[in-house]
């Protein structure tokens, strides 16, 4: 089998990621980027709608309606919530899914209020000044030990208040994306968007190679992934299997690396469908894709909470290799591309 040339799909799908990346979209405030993607994927001639939930579907048609296969992967990422605004005016957050105040110190953040706008601040240790705080290194950085600092002229609660700022404002942390020469992509939020970019990667393959998959198609870009429901619904009728396209897991005791795909046998979960990963496999090979099979120990996924809900699938889960997950994390277009050429001789065949 001649290997694809798929440079332009990397290509067009790498750049969808960047601008994704730069759209906020933390658990519960996701429309903006859930709008975007439901547009993109009709600019690619296909048809799209957004769930009650807010997520989106998307059908690329098949030729059996029977036998149909989703693919999950969620717009939504880490992010914070305003819990209290303290009496200086700053403000005590509460997390949004696995946001970690150990790699969030430091980062700028954008407070979303509901009626008066943004506000931009930095997310710091309470007392962050070294020259002055003895005990810098000693504090463990946690919640209560962190807060925003607004890039406003505040002193007291009264002052962030008169702003419009108010307990249930969501808080945004800058993705800092960088495109490196060499391939590699860094961000936060990789995780899920690099697979939201490669599943619109695909859409734009079945469109100009004029290809109808033999079974029904679908996407499913879902929002509460991060908070453990995002994949619970919207599987349409005739579907008997589930592909969660997530993040694949690179670290200690793992093979996968930024640069392959990832087909993940068992997570936290338990294991995958054993015909399912073992089709993947053979697709991989089939296809010249670099992949690594691995079992992630403190992990779960959208079609995991697909299962959850009562659904009679097989169910399985691929993803390229990202490092530093829920941290700045960083992947590479080559790892993308092999998911790409996974998912075109896995769900195309």
């Amino acid at each position: 089998m001649t290997k694809l040339v798929l440079d332009s799909y990397t290509d067009f799908l790498v750049r969808e990621t960047e601008t994704l990346l730069k759209i906020d979209s933390p658990t519960g405030y996701t429309d903006e980027a859930a709008n975007w993607v439901k547009g993109e994927f009709e600019k690619l001639g296909f048809e799209a709608h957004l769930t009650n939930k807010g997520g989106v579907l998307v059908s690329f048609g098949g030729q059996e309606q029977e036998n149909g296969l989703l693919l999950e992967a969620h717009v939504d990422t880490l992010g914070g919530m305003v819990a209290e605004i303290k009496g200086n005016g700053r403000l005590r957050l509460t997390n949004l899914g696995g946001m970690n105040p150990n790699n969030a110190e430091t980062e700028n953040v954008r407070v979303v209020t509901k009626f008066n706008g943004t506000y931009e601040g930095t997310f710091q240790l309470c007392n962050a000044s070294l020259h002055v705080n003895g005990e810098y290194n000693n504090t463990k950085r946690s919640w209560d030990s962190c807060e925003v600092v607004l890039d406003e002229d505040v002193k007291s609660k009264e002052d962030t208040e008169k702003l419009g700022i108010a307990v249930g404002d969501f808080v945004c942390f800058d993705p800092n994306v960088r495109m490196t020469k060499t391939g590699y992509i860094k961000s936060r939020f990789l995780d899920d968007k690099l697979s939201v970019g490669i599943l619109l990667g695909l859409a734009k393959y079945i469109r100009e190679e004029g290809i109808v998959p033999r079974r029904a198609l679908y996407a499913h870009i879902t929002v509460y992934e991060e908070v453990g429901h995002g994949g619970c619904g919207s599987v349409p009728a005739g579907c008997t299997e589930a592909l969660s396209v997530d993040m694949g897991c690179v670290g200690e005791g793992l093979q996968c690396t930024e640069k392959q795909v990832s087909i993940c046998a068992k997570d936290s979960g338990g294991p995958y469908s054993y015909a399912v990963v073992k089709g993947l496999i053979e697709a991989a090979k089939r296809s010249g894709a670099d992949y690594a099979l691995d079992i992630y120990p403190h992990y779960g996924s959208d079609v995991e909470a697909t299962l959850g809900a009562g659904n009679d699938l097989r169910h399985g889960l691929i993803g390229a290799g990202v490092y530093a997950s829920h941290g700045y994390e960083r992947s590479h277009r080559d790892g993308a591309e092999n998911v790409l050429r996974l998912l075109i001789a896995y769900a195309l065949a």
